[in-house]
């Protein structure tokens, strides 16, 4: 299959918010607790601000129709005179997702390919992101895509 990454334009919200529906799913299906399921973490309106900022580019996935299957949602982070931490740049992923009906068809690969060449291109230092043990075959994913563990997260539900 043939596939193009681009940064997602204001004519892909409708898409992207089917996409995000799908992400959600994964989590409540895996946290029922914590998730409410099908819902979407942002609106319309906030898409569009999202879109509209430099420091937050989101990158889709089209098929040969131009049609979104699969997102990626970044973030520029920094942190800047920090007495411990250093004043790394980093690209946070704070979402990908694959439309279900296109896993396993290397959509996940190409945008991630695609974030890691603009990290490279614009100076950061790492990318970074947070996968929820529910969900273990994006942590198999990431693995395959060459990240490791960087720290670890704990609970106990009281």
């Amino acid at each position: 299959m043939e596939y193009m990454v681009r940064r997602a334009e204001i004519k892909d919200i409708p898409r992207i918010l089917e996409l995000l529906v799908q992400v959600d799913m994964v989590h409540h299906i895996g946290r029922p607790d914590l998730f409410k399921g099908p819902a979407t973490k942002y609106t319309a309106d906030e898409l569009v601000q999202i879109l509209m900022d430099e420091k937050k580019p989101v990158f889709v996935c089209t098929d040969v129709q131009d049609v979104p299957i699969g997102h990626a949602f970044c973030m520029h982070k920094q942190v800047i005179g920090d007495h411990v931490i250093t004043d790394v740049k980093t690209l946070y992923i704070d979402d990908i997702c694959v439309d279900e009906t296109a896993r396993g068809l290397h959509v996940g690969t190409a945008l991630f390919r695609h974030v890691l060449a603009y990290a490279k291109q614009n100076g950061f230092y790492n990318i970074t992101l947070n996968v929820w043990n529910c969900n273990p075959g994006a942590m198999k994913f990431y693995e395959a895509m060459g990240l490791q563990p960087r720290k670890v997260e704990m609970e106990t539900i009281l």
